[in-house]
């Protein structure tokens, strides 16, 4: 059933009630079940933590997860989607270690793995409620029932078939390498994982002394930004084809060796050293020096402490001179190993895995990596090895979970060979689609060409274990891909596979008199399970071959950009190894989320809104649209502001609310004022004659065909900007332009197209926005739909428009000339308004004409062809069009941006702004052709001047007219004063004024109420306007408009006093027609509509009314022209045209009448009626009213009778003019046979208290009631 809609609304509050719906219709499940056989849409969601709340990210991303799933089912795909829980790793076990106060493996080892990993899974879940309820709080239809999580042994079986398959390629191998490290979570990090969050720092920056063995007198100094590196200090590395000099300062006649570009590290001024010496770096090859610290002393005749060459060296930091630390830094285990400084079996790594210092470093043992800094540069002050202290901001990395700092350190891993892939997955990439394109190609891409092998383990205990079962000296090493397998080399079957469960079992050696292998005591880094998710959500290859084979690679997927070294990244490395093709087709990046100032969103700083505390504000749909129409979705960052989500509301929302709201009523008054019960069907949707309803079906199907193409390409950033202005073109453009058509102001017929247009256009859009907005559209559907005609659903299920697929484009309906001519349209107004605004004119009051001046004909046409738009909307009255701008004084004039010309030309900005002012009309139209014009040498484009419009010295067009343009069409508008259209003016705003207090009293239009005014002092200007523009005010609000007093026994609904033009205006609004109903409702003219006929052969003129009473209408206009012309056989209908005289009409073009046309609109037209073959040829004077004398009759206190709806009547008093006059009998009796009262007594009064009966006593001449109100009664 069709239920009224409310004029104020809450969001948020509708949307709970949605989901109620949903919830009651369980409608995901039956929109899954509905399309099960349809083609499938392959989409895999990235597993979040629920170690932590949702917060914008997981926010952005999931809803652009949803609407492109959500298009993709309406579009005629099935589409399962699974939401997936990452439940091992880092975040759980650092929230665990924060929890129990552990510092390191001895407290784990101490409490025991299997109580630590059960603390572990205690809170894995710990938000997955919150999570649930947040999800599905903002729309997003994910099943959390048939969930997967990573813990869950079928899943993990999968991660070991998949390990196993890179295992038996040769892909996996154990290496010793230098890698990011977390001190706190004590494990490395992989390279991707490690670039995730970097941070700028302030690190303490030192250069030190390296005396030659062959001269002490001579040092080689090196700069670091890690001082805690120097104790492990093994060789320092010089370029070998640089330019290096031994130099002597001059203040302490010490002799140091750098870098010739690295000078000015050192000293400020040149005046401060002496060059002694120059020479290549290779000069410096193999000479020694004497260590820093004594540590590792034992191995400087072992080809440590030495200078070697190494191209990684540069000149843009430092003193050109790298000291090596070979476990702390990539760069420098490699260069220690090629040059024999250290063998592959030496380990020089005296930090334990907290980042502690060990007892190979006394002096500093047990001191933490970074706090160690101070005490090292103080011992190196007080050994005279230190040349310069200071400090260095730099961009670091920081453990992502943590959030300490990562330290390089050199540990044995498990890696999987991703180098020797580079190429394979370079062409992988380019084998999938991404949105934007430039991620793909350059971050992303310039990520793999540098891709280094992937370190796998983690030395943690929550986790995945790697299944690999090694002897001692590592020489037999077996690799386990499944749980049954693992049963059958350990004679033990497990259930569950972390590590509590399978640590303790062995493998049988192969090799005789061996110990059995023992599993290796890794585990997975978290990020292989996740990229591992295709295959082990669906327990790949032990259940569901077919349906993932079948199904791979994925559709699509979608997170933010920084998972192009995360999530993208390992999904493409393990499904390029596995299955040799990329994982996905289709990718959508989208950037960060970021406070309002720009910085990182944190909680402790709370620099940003609580993501429920803005939907419980604004509503669900507000967020979600505000996130997906902005650069975000570009993979931009977005500053998130909140008022950003309000302005949703405001500008898209409540404008689209309003006009449903608008045709909801509008339905309502058609079934209540004419009877009729509107019903849509799509499928009888035919092209229309009017203009604007033939622009917004075209402007939509337009707009549909666009959608499927951009939606085709997943790009939402060209998609939702789209469908938020067809909101404004729909709301400001075609309801404001047809109101009153869709009020019924233009007949019945006309009303129905109105609102045939209208509701096609919200049918579409709701179906098109529902992926994008799921609640709003819910809401507006759910009583559009009761509106649609049943034979179009043809059985299906269509309780929720997010079962309706997304309409396809009619081209029938779409007509390019006719958009390009609203918008042409549109351009006038909008330039029209900024003239208003500029010069400070109301659009209430009227001016007298606009001059469109454009060179192309079509233009012109166009903007002729709606002129009665451009008319009403900017109250003017008369349009000019034109081609010739010179005819109206104007001429195109330059104006210099000096700020954007000063910043790029420098001294150069005067004479090219000199330059630009003097150009004249042709070379700045021509500049404005091509879009850029040199100017004493520099090239300007149009972002470095204005273009305006001017109007000539000597023209005076100037004082009469007020210019503007969008650099293509030119606007004039006659701005000069005129009082009487001031006076109209004026008469608006009361007009306003009123309709403000009926919407204030919430009154509907087809209430009847009279308006009473009074204006104090009764003197003033104002009181003079409204008296004579008095009819005017009438007939727009369409309601009778009385002077004080209000009489005492109405019923007051609303008043108010207000201040206009220097005087009070009182107004008060009472229900019915009261008062002096002689003196007010004969300025409303007749209550039913009507024609004026000049009849055949000059035989007079007559009035035919087109309803009675007031919504009936007439059924055959031809007929009924007939009947009052006293004509049986043809007759021909002409149109009344201006005669040249101006103040008379003659026939025009002929006139077709049939049944089907829609009689309202001929009202108070006049036609000229012949029943010879050529037109009459008369011209007559015009008449603004009925040519017959008539009066109104309203039914009081009793209602219509014999099925006849409606309660106001016209009786004409004669017809034609001056014949066939009613007496008082017939009066009554016609009264009667209108409201369905035959042969029941009517009384007729002329007060509404049924005071002044009219009678054949009382009256005694019947056209002193001409253009009054009688009213009717049977009591």
């Amino acid at each position: 059933m069709v239920q009224p809609v409310p004029e104020h609304i809450n969001f948020p509050k509708e949307e709970e009630n949605v989901i109620e719906l949903w919830n009651k219709l369980d409608a995901f499940k039956t929109s899954l079940k509905q399309s099960k056989g349809r083609p499938r849409y392959t989409f895999y969601d990235g597993p979040p933590f629920a170690t932590g709340l949702p917060h914008y990210g997981h926010i952005l991303a999931g809803t652009i997860k949803d609407t492109v799933t959500r298009y993709a089912h309406q579009n005629g795909y099935h589409v399962e989607r699974r939401f997936g829980w990452d439940c091992h790793g880092l975040p759980v076990e650092y929230e665990i270690d924060k929890t129990l106060g552990i510092k390191g493996p001895d407290d784990v080892a101490k409490m025991g793995i299997e109580k630590y990993n059960a603390e572990c899974r205690k809170i894995v879940m710990r938000y997955s409620k919150e999570w649930q309820f947040v999800v599905t709080r903002l729309g997003r239809w994910i099943d959390f029932e048939n969930d997967y999580k990573t813990l869950y042994p079928w899943f993990m079986e999968t991660i070991w078939w998949v390990f196993r398959q890179l295992f038996d390629k040769g892909l996996v191998y154990r290496g010793f390498k230098v890698m990011p490290y977390s001190t706190a979570c004590n494990t490395p990090l992989s390279n991707f994982e490690s670039g995730q969050n970097y941070k700028d720092v302030v690190d303490p920056a030192v250069i030190v002394n390296f005396p030659l063995d062959e001269n002490p007198n001579s040092c080689l100094i090196a700069w670091t930004t890690t001082p805690w590196t120097l104790p492990s200090n093994m060789a320092l590395c010089v370029h070998p084809t640089m330019e290096y000099v031994k130099i002597e300062h001059k203040v302490d006649g010490k002799v140091y060796i750098l870098l010739e570009a690295r000078l000015p590290a050192l000293f400020k001024k040149e005046d401060e050293y002496a060059v002694l010496e120059k020479f290549k770096g290779e000069t410096l090859r193999g000479k020694g020096y004497k260590p820093l610290f004594e540590y590792f002393g034992k191995y400087k005749g072992q080809g440590a402490f030495q200078v070697v060459v190494d191209n990684y060296v540069t000149d843009d930091t430092g003193t050109g001179i790298v000291h090596q630390a070979p476990f702390f830094g990539a760069d420098d285990y490699r260069v220690c190993i090629e040059h024999r400084v250290i063998t592959k079996e030496q380990v020089i790594c005296p930090v334990d895995e907290t980042g502690c210092f060990t007892q190979e470093v006394p002096d500093f043992a047990g001191q933490y990596v970074k706090d160690a800094d101070k005490n090292i540069m103080k011992m190196l002050k007080q050994n005279g090895r230190l040349v310069d202290q200071s400090t260095f901001k730099h961009s670091y990395p920081f453990c992502w979970r943590s959030e300490t700092p990562l330290i390089y350190m050199g540990i044995p891993s498990w890696f999987v060979r991703v180098e020797e892939l580079v190429e394979k997955l370079l062409d992988n990439n380019q084998q999938t689609y991404w949105v934007p394109e430039f991620v793909r190609e350059k971050r992303f891409g310039n990520w793999l060409r540098d891709a280094h092998d992937w370190a796998i383990s983690r030395n943690r205990y929550w986790g995945t274990p790697i299944p690999l079962w090694v002897s001692e000296d590592l020489e037999e090493v077996v690799c386990v891909g499944s749980i049954d397998e693992l049963a059958q080399l350990t004679g033990t079957r497990v259930k569950d596979l972390h590590r509590e469960s399978i640590d303790h079992l062995t493998i049988p050696s192969k090799r005789p008199g061996q110990a059995p292998l023992k599993r290796v005591p890794e585990v997975f880094d978290c990020w292989f399970e996740s990229g591992s998710m295709p295959y082990a959500q669906q327990h790949y290859p032990f259940e569901n071959r077919r349906d993932f084979e079948d199904n791979f690679p994925a559709d699509f997927i979608a997170e933010g950009i920084d998972q192009t070294r995360g999530w993208f990244y390992t999904l493409l490395v393990l499904s390029t190894a596995l299955f040799g093709k990329p994982p996905f087709k289709n990718l959508i990046a989208n950037g960060l989320v970021l406070a309002a100032d720009g910085s990182k969103m944190s909680k402790r700083k709370r620099n940003y809104p609580d993501p429920l505390d803005v939907v419980n504000k604004y509503g669900a749909d507000a967020l979600r649209l505000y996130l997906i129409n902005s650069p975000v979705v570009r993979a931009e960052s977005l500053r998130f502001k909140e008022e950003g989500v309000r302005d949703i509301l405001k500008d898209v929302f409540l404008p689209w609310y309003n006009a449903y709201r608008f045709l909801m009523q509008n339905v309502d008054r058609l079934r209540k004022e004419d009877g009729l019960q509107f019903v849509y069907n799509e499928d009888k949707l035919k092209p229309v004659d009017n203009i604007m309803d033939k622009w917004i079906l075209s402007f939509t199907q337009s707009l549909v065909d666009f959608t499927r193409k951009e939606m085709a390409a997943y790009r939402l950033y060209t998609v939702v900007p789209k469908l938020v202005r067809f909101v404004d073109k729909l709301t400001n453009w075609y309801v404001r332009s047809n109101r009153k058509r869709l009020k019924g102001e233009g007949g019945t017929d006309d009303c129905l197209c109105a609102l045939q247009t209208l509701f096609s256009v919200l049918f579409t859009m709701v179906r098109m926005m529902a992926p994008f907005t799921p609640f709003l559209t819910e809401l507006i559907y759910q009583n559009l739909r009761h509106l649609i005609d049943p034979a179009v659903s043809k059985g299906q299920d269509t309780n929720s428009v997010h079962y309706l697929m997304i309409p396809q484009p009619r081209s029938d309906l779409i007509d390019k000339g006719i958009e390009n001519a609203v918008a042409t349209m549109q351009t006038v107004i909008e330039l029209g308004r900024v003239i208003r605004d500029r010069k400070t004119l109301p659009l209430k009051y009227p001016l007298h004409e606009v001059v469109v001046i454009h060179q192309e004909k079509q233009v012109l046409e166009d903007t002729r062809s709606l002129e009665k738009y451009i008319l009403e909307e900017l109250n003017v009255r008369q349009l000019t069009t034109s081609k010739d701008k010179e005819k109206y004084g104007v001429h195109l004039k330059a104006e210099p941006d000096f700020m954007v010309l000063g910043k790029r030309l420098k001294a150069d900005s005067k004479v090219v702004a000199k330059a630009v002012r003097e150009l004249n009309d042709g070379q700045v139209e021509e500049f404005q052709k091509k879009g850029e014009m040199v100017v004493h040498g520099h090239t300007l484009t149009l972002e470095d001047i204005r273009i305006v419009y001017a109007f000539d010295q000597n023209s005076n067009q100037e004082s009469k007219y007020e210019a503007h343009s969008d650099n293509d069409v030119l606007v004039l508008i006659d701005v000069t004063p005129d009082q009487s259209m001031l006076d109209e003016g004026v008469a608006r705003e009361v007009i306003n004024r009123i309709q403000k207090l009926r919407k204030k009293g919430k009154l509907v239009p087809v209430d009847d109420i009279t308006v009473f005014y009074e204006v104090s002092p009764s003197g003033e200007y104002l009181a003079k306007v409204v008296s004579d523009h008095r009819e005017y005010i009438t007939s727009t609000i369409k309601q009778p408009l009385q002077p004080y007093p209000v009489p005492s026994d109405s019923e007051v609904v609303v008043q108010e006093s207000v201040q206009l033009k220097g005087a009070n205006l009182s107004l008060t609004i009472v229900r019915g027609h009261v008062g002096d109903t002689d003196a007010n409702e004969s300025e409303l003219g007749p209550f039913c509509r009507y024609i004026n006929v000049h009849l055949p052969d000059s035989n007079g003129k007559a009035t035919v009314l087109l309803e009675n009473p007031r919504g009936k209408r007439t059924t055959n206009l031809l007929k009924q022209i007939k009947i009052i012309s006293n004509q049986n056989g043809n007759i021909k209908v002409f149109e009344a045209t201006k005669a040249a005289s101006g103040n008379e009409e003659a026939p025009g073009q002929e006139i077709f009448l049939d049944k089907e046309q829609d009689v309202f609109s001929f009202h108070a037209s006049t036609v000229f009626a012949s029943t010879g073959s050529s037109r009459p040829a008369s011209a007559v004077p015009i008449m603004n009213e009925p040519f017959c004398r008539y009066v109104n009759v309203e039914l009081c206190d009793a209602s219509s009778q014999e099925g006849v709806k409606g309660h106001r009547a016209t009786i004409l008093l004669e017809n034609p003019q001056g014949e066939f006059p009613v007496t008082v009998a017939e009066l009554l009796k016609q009264c009667g046979i209108v409201f369905g009262h035959q042969g029941r007594k009517l009384k007729l009064y002329q007060k509404r208290n049924k005071s002044d009966e009219v009678s054949q006593e009382t009256l005694k001449d019947v056209f002193s009631l001409h253009g009054s109100t009688l009213y009717a009664s049977n009591k």
